[in-house]
């Protein structure tokens, strides 16, 4: 019997240079999130599915095991999601830079904002999965969490230095 869901995900270290903590954190709340509840149904795969995420030659690289050992490799573009995480890592850094200091004002704002983005994400990701993979919204959002974590290229001042634990779960 099919069962459209992913039990376990994890993201290719060597995609990965650098993030932060508050990053790592995203990275975790997403799996765990992910992990507790998702649709992921891959078109003529029978689930659930174990999801292997990486950048590789500038595509992001959806790598499916099902159920009977079958799988395949989903590949998308990245150039469509380089703005809406440009974005996103922007208004994250304004949104933990507010929740540390003196700026909690503009907090409610902020995280507006930021699901707003998000929100535009995970559109962006079940548009570019039609057809392939049937995602609901908060399966999108996950995975556009994880995306962005893969994108983590440089430093930059949303994302500057620590080194990251591994990004492996069982579920």
């Amino acid at each position: 019997m099919a069962d459209p869901r992913i039990i376990d995900i994890q993201l290719d270290e060597r995609s990965i240079l650098k993030r932060n903590p508050d990053i790592e954190q995203e990275r975790r709340i997403a799996i765990f999130d992910l992990l507790e509840g998702n649709r992921f149904d891959v078109a003529g795969h029978d689930g659930p599915f174990r999801v292997m995420l990486r950048v590789e030659e500038g595509r992001l690289a959806i790598e499916v095991a099902d159920a009977a050992g079958g799988g395949e490799t989903i590949r998308l573009g990245l150039a469509r999601f380089r703005r809406p995480v440009r974005d996103y890592f922007a208004i994250c850094d304004s949104y933990f830079k507010a929740v540390r200091g003196d700026g909690r004002r503009g907090i409610e704002a902020i995280d507006m904002a930021r699901r707003s983005l998000h929100n535009e994400g995970a559109e962006l990701l079940r548009d570019c999965l039609a057809g392939k993979v049937e995602v609901d919204f908060d399966t999108a959002r996950r995975l556009f969490t994880l995306i962005c974590v893969l994108h983590i290229r440089q430093p930059t001042t949303a994302v500057d230095s620590h080194a990251a634990a591994p990004a492996s779960t069982a579920g």
